[in-house]
């Protein structure tokens, strides 16, 4: 249950935050003011990255050892659909847009934070979860 709680609470607490900005006819009433200096698209792919390297998190430590070696690529597959399910909620909001490019944006950043997150794990010594290589 602990690890539940570790590895898979940040991927939903994550992803429900996703969901209430997406709820929101005007998100950058709610964010800070140079967020709206930077792309759309290159937006979409930062808060992808976060979603695919929590993913990435959680199958790699939390799932159990048989997903470990399928943890970047069910990463990548569980963001981008959580990715077209958001563009498909957002053309329910009213003056929100969906666009298959903002999910093709979400797709391409839950890649690099997968692969990212990846490329950190093989840091750690023999590919333990951080918090089990710290000394207790």
């Amino acid at each position: 249950m602990a690890t539940v709680l570790r590895y898979w609470v940040p991927v939903c607490a994550y992803a429900g935050l996703i969901f209430y900005l997406s709820s929101q006819p005007h998100p950058e009433e709610q964010l800070p003011s140079f967020v709206g200096l930077v792309s759309d698209k290159v937006l979409h792919v930062i808060e992808y990255a976060v979603l695919g390297a929590l993913f990435h998190r959680g199958f790699r430590w939390g799932a159990g050892a048989a997903w470990r070696a399928w943890a970047v690529p069910l990463a990548v597959v569980c963001a981008s659909l959580y990715g077209a399910s958001d563009e498909i909620h957002q053309s329910f909001v009213p003056f929100r847009e969906s666009s298959w490019l903002d999910w093709v944006a979400d797709t391409v950043g839950a890649g690099m934070g997968a692969a990212a997150m990846a490329r950190l794990a093989a840091l750690w010594p023999m590919g333990s979860a951080p918090a089990e290589s710290e000394p207790r």
